[in-house]
């Protein structure tokens, strides 16, 4: 047996999942049979006969493809929940075996699915992967060009959505935008109290190495630290919406060159990533907010 029959026929056993995560996060049986096939293609290509967890290197693939996807998608679609129940019923009939249904039933529901689509593609992501198909946060952060921290984050959100539940004014995004507005105005201000006081006493602050600050290690850990590496700084920074919260980004004539993404829990910044890889902003979800 040749590589390229032996990787057909490991994608033969993984094709069922692979093709239930992208319905979770697609809506579409057709669109997610094109993510699955896009997988296959991408496998074939890159020999990867040697990789050592190939379900979950098939797994990020297709959960990038479908990322793309539906950030490519200029508007949301508007389906009623009767077609996503017949949706449902045509993805069921992918699967060859007892256990390979069940985890197609168990996640495509589709109430859940008309939910879904109100969701920022990232948090759509994090919460498909994690909560419906058990994948780690620390996977699922490279996926979207996000921390642990920051994409359980996501996660959360998208979970607080799903089930419906009024979050507590501390998860509430208008607050979150008060808290980063206040923490960027501090900062070009000079005021080292007052980024102090934003910040968690455990807050840390990382930066990939396009966007680490001269003279600032990439971490920086403790609110005394991370606010002298940040005070009298920021005076180019707008304020932004980064994958569905509040963050900010330096965007000389509209192209972002460096993003801000802040984690915020309990009415403190625990998290602050300042990215700067252009492949990396790439992954965001980023609207810059007009001055007000």
């Amino acid at each position: 047996m040749d590589e390229i029959d032996w990787l057909a026929g490991e994608f033969e056993t993984k094709r069922a999942h692979l093709r239930a995560i992208a319905f979770q996060m697609l809506g579409s049986p057709h669109r997610a049979d094109d993510a699955v096939q896009e997988a296959w293609l991408r496998l074939s290509r890159s020999g990867a006969s040697d990789v050592e967890n190939l379900g979950g290197w098939l797994t990020t693939v297709v959960a990038r493809v479908c990322l793309d996807m539906l950030r490519s998608q200029k508007s949301r679609r508007e389906e009623s929940i009767e077609a996503h129940e017949s949706e449902a019923s045509v993805a069921g009939r992918v699967a060859d075996s007892p256990e390979q249904q069940a985890v197609l039933a168990d996640s495509v529901g589709s109430a859940l699915l008309v939910v879904l689509d109100t969701l920022a593609p990232s948090e759509r992501l994090a919460f498909v992967l994690h909560d419906v198909f058990a994948v780690p946060f620390d996977e699922i952060g490279p996926i979207v060009g996000r921390s642990p921290t920051a994409t359980r984050q996501l996660a959360s959100r998208a979970r607080r959505r799903v089930q419906g539940v009024t979050p507590d004014p501390d998860a509430d995004p208008a607050r979150h935008r008060e808290i980063v507005m206040a923490f960027l105005s501090a900062s070009r201000d000079g005021n080292f109290e007052a980024l102090v006081a934003l910040l968690d006493p455990e807050v840390v602050m990382r930066a990939d190495s396009r966007a680490t600050p001269p003279g600032v290690s990439s971490e920086v850990r403790t609110a005394t630290a991370v606010a002298n590496a940040f005070v009298g700084r920021a005076s180019a920074a707008q304020l932004a919406v980064v994958d569905g919260s509040a963050g900010a980004v330096w965007a000389p004539r509209g192209k972002p060159r460096a993003v801000f993404a802040f984690t915020i829990v309990g009415g403190k910044i625990v998290e602050i990533e300042l990215i700067g890889e252009p492949e990396r902003i790439g992954l965001l979800d980023v609207v810059i907010e007009e001055a007000r």
